[in-house]
């Protein structure tokens, strides 16, 4: 979601097209008449930038649109330490390096969760427009070229050998409509995404995320000079959390919900009154919304097209983190078209896609997104159970497995008597916090 912090333990799109009509497009291996393939990447954020990147460089030929170059999406900007190696983040582009992490339960106990990390470790705070105009940028310097404009709709096919026609307005502010024949499209437009709504990609629950960023006197400012804080609570979100993270000069102060979305503003007025004193007289110099998906699409390839990052429903459950798996997605498909393709020789279908690209994905990450599913909902029900969490982050142990699931994106090896130790503790704060006997009393009713 907005924001990007990932605790892996106790931490209304409709597509009113029908699919039935839609061609179904096996793989094809057919050459090219005297050309490369030709690819169209909607969306010009992580997810869009890098699978440009993978697909010029590998040798397609790559039209990347983005509707607003200047812009960016309300995010918290908080990015994984191993996607600055993966992704060849340069680090002057970082805004701070968050070494304190500190979660405030809904009674306002509160807990630091950084106490295990190690001296090179932090997590790398951005501001979405600096990042996504360096992936952009990127992309157009392996080849691809960056169109900016508002695309309108994607004419679909009625024969497997015929292209896509994106059509589109082109320029910021401009009226002139245009349309570009493609052989793929890669859709990386976001939770509102034109492309899933043009293949019949399925309806999907969405959260709104709301964000303020504040300037502060510099004398508060020096309080979050490494510092993130998260606050949980039913009074600043029913089924999420509330933030404070900070950047250059400034600190994005937001909250999200997917069961009260009309309510948002109620919920940021809270979590504004819950910091209170350490952010009163700064200044409001940007007001951010946005929808945010709540979990993967029905369908994320139909024919030659494949759906990444948040047009995909690519944001993990409990964090909301998004932007190292919109960037990972965009990439993969990228470099699957790629193989698929010998290079941009030949053309690709919907086989293609789903087993260079979907199977891979969905194998490497989908059992992630189902746990942290399934902790969001044990942990984020209600405020006892949030007090319980809060308990359990106070653990040592606790809070290196999460790091090291969340910093490097691998499974941490863990201890088995302390994985043990851990598992009673779990129950013991549920219990504490009567969320097992309340449960259990359900259940036998």
């Amino acid at each position: 979601m907005a924001a990007q912090l990932h605790l892996s333990v106790p931490l209304p799109i409709r597509a009113s097209l029908s699919s039935s009509h839609r061609p179904r497009m096996a793989a094809s291996t057919t050459s090219l008449p005297g050309r490369k393939l030709r690819a169209a990447v909607i969306g010009g954020g992580p997810a869009g930038s890098s699978a440009a990147e993978a697909l010029a460089s590998g040798g397609v030929e790559t039209f990347l649109f983005e509707r607003a170059p200047s812009g960016a999406k309300p995010c918290g900007g908080a990015i994984p330490l191993c996607m600055l190696d993966e992704f060849q983040i340069p680090y002057h582009l970082i805004d701070r390096r968050v070494t304190r992490m500190r979660i405030f339960s809904p009674s306002n106990l509160e807990v630091d969760f950084g106490k295990t990390l190690l001296p090179h470790e932090f997590i790398a705070m951005l501001r979405r427009e600096v990042l996504d105009s360096f992936l952009r940028s990127r992309a157009e310097s392996c080849g691809a070229t960056l169109i900016p404009s508002l695309v309108t709709d994607l004419e679909v096919p009625a024969s497997e050998n015929s292209p896509y026609v994106v059509h589109y307005i082109a320029g910021e502010g401009s009226r002139r409509k245009e349309k570009l024949s493609v052989d793929v499209v890669v859709g990386a437009d976001g939770a509102n995404s034109r492309v899933a709504k043009a293949i019949g990609a399925g309806d999907y629950e969405y959260a709104i995320a709301f964000q303020e960023r504040i300037k502060l006197p510099d004398e508060k400012m020096r309080y979050y000079e490494d510092l993130a804080e998260m606050y949980i609570g039913n009074d600043v979100s029913p089924d999420f959390y509330g933030w404070v993270f900070p950047k250059c000069d400034h600190v994005a102060v937001g909250t999200g919900t997917i069961r009260a979305k009309r309510d948002i503003k109620l919920y940021q007025r809270a979590i504004r009154e819950r910091t209170r004193p350490k952010i009163s007289g700064g200044k409001v110099i940007k007001v951010e919304a946005h929808p945010i998906p709540e979990h993967p699409r029905p369908v994320r390839v139909r024919g030659r097209v494949a759906l990444v990052g948040d047009a995909a429903g690519y944001v993990t459950k409990c964090s909301g983190e998004g932007i190292y798996f919109a960037a990972k997605s965009g990439r993969m498909c990228g470099e699957g078209i790629v193989r698929a393709s010998e290079g941009g020789m030949r053309t690709v279908g919907e086989g293609d896609l789903r087993r260079e690209y979907l199977k891979e994905w969905d194998g490497k990450y989908a059992a992630t997104f189902k746990v942290l599913d399934m902790l969001q909902s044990v942990f984020y029900g209600s405020d006892a159970a949030r007090e319980a969490l809060v308990e359990l982050c106070d653990d040592e142990y606790v809070q290196r497995m999460s790091f090291e699931s969340y910093l490097y994106k691998r499974l941490a090896k863990g201890n088995r008597w302390e994985d043990v130790k851990m598992l009673f503790n779990t129950i013991g704060s549920l219990m504490r916090c009567r969320i097992v006997g309340r449960k259990s009393e359900v259940l036998s009713f």
